[in-house]
């Protein structure tokens, strides 16, 4: 029996009017797909309108937060007739129907596609890399989901997708980027503690690099992660929130389970592989001095690939002739770059990803232009 394309799944917990404004824009966008709410215990179960119904709207109800790991419900249920489960949030959705013609064109070795996530508020979704999706804008293949095991019960929420792409790319799976699956995050406040969220971010986090660094890279990117989060802990004033998530890693960091990438597959999920695609020697000639500016997540890939492509890179940016963006999280990578070329400035972005050629205009959720290099 052939499968249909694709069906969305959403998890939920306490957030009844965020999830209806949500059910209320997929239907809005007529594509008569099933729209799978996992409801991970709510106080009050969520119970859906007739209209919501007719939308194709239909609950599976946990009794308990399963965290991420509710998507794995709607997986199972879902994966004998789609070929395809589009995860969000219960406050996020597609802008438009472009995602379709993303999955119908996944070449067969695509296990997720990814999306570009903007904010109401303004800007891009901040987080991922160039082979880490942010999941509340995300595409799996369901076989490939299922191959790699979905996400782990442990983590609950965040960094639960830097592990499951690292087990996608050590099974020869891709994660693909496609501006024509664009999403908006309205990111409700409701049910967000900042102290809770730097606890599980270091824990996890760390976690994440513990099971699949190379050994001679672990201790080093494990340090990194706790760098990170120890300064926007400080920024957020969350600080008893991120020692608490370090005293847990503490304790559980020995018994995660080794499973180290090697070579280019760790290289494609730190987003090094992409940087030294981006920023070859051919890319940077002539271009004279660089500097590294808006630096960010994984910044040492930028720097690396620079050196290695033998670029002249100076410390002064009114010094260079060019910049280019010192992050490998997407959202931020490009605001970064239409910002800076808004301004005239000639902008290097450290990802190809198939984006179009920028052509100075600024992108809106209208427009389908990007910044590459400009």
């Amino acid at each position: 029996m052939r499968r249909e394309l694709f069906a969305y799944v959403l998890p939920t917990r306490n957030r009844h009017d965020a999830l209806r404004e949500t059910i209320a824009s997929l239907a809005s966008l007529g594509l008569d797909a099933p729209i799978l709410v996992v409801d991970n215990g709510s106080d009050v179960p969520v119970a859906l309108t007739g209209s919501e119904c007719n939308a194709g709207a239909q609950v599976a109800r946990l009794d308990h937060n399963a965290g991420a790991a509710g998507r794995n419900v709607g997986v199972e249920l879902l994966a004998k007739r789609f070929e395809w489960v589009v995860m969000l949030d219960d406050d996020s959705a597609p802008i438009d129907a472009g995602f379709v013609h993303a999955l119908h064109q996944a070449s067969d070795e695509v296990g997720a596609v990814t999306a570009d996530i903007f904010l109401t508020s303004g800007g891009r979704e901040a987080g991922g890399l160039p082979e880490v999706p942010v999941g509340c804008g995300v595409a799996y293949r369901v076989g490939a989901f299922l191959d790699a095991g979905g996400y782990d019960p442990a983590f609950g929420y965040y960094a639960e997708e830097y592990d499951l792409s690292a087990k996608l790319i050590a099974r020869g799976w891709r994660v693909r980027f496609d501006p024509r699956f664009r999403v908006e995050h309205r990111k409700v406040d409701a049910g967000r503690d900042m102290g809770r969220i730097l606890g599980r971010l270091v824990r996890n986090s760390a976690w994440v690099m513990q099971r699949h660094a190379p050994e001679h890279e672990r201790l080093a990117r494990v340090r990194e992660v706790v760098r990170r989060y120890h300064g926007i802990a400080g920024c957020e004033d969350a600080m008893g929130g991120f020692s608490g998530g370090l005293r847990e890693l503490m304790r559980t960091r020995r018994s995660q389970g080794r499973t180290p990438l090697v070579g280019e597959e760790w290289d494609r999920f730190t987003g090094l592989w992409h940087a030294r695609r981006a920023l070859t020697s051919r890319a940077v000639a002539g271009e004279g001095p660089l500097a590294v500016v808006d630096r960010g997540k994984h910044d040492w890939c930028v720097d690396q690939a620079l050196a290695e492509a033998g670029a002249h890179v100076v410390e002064r940016e009114d010094e260079a002739r060019a910049v280019v963006i010192g992050t490998m999280s997407p959202g931020p990578m490009l605001d970064a770059a239409e910002r800076r070329g808004a301004r005239g400035q000639r902008v290097l972005i450290p990802w190809e990803c198939g984006l179009l050629a920028w052509d100075g205009a600024t992108t809106s959720r209208a427009a389908g232009q990007h910044a590459r290099v400009a």
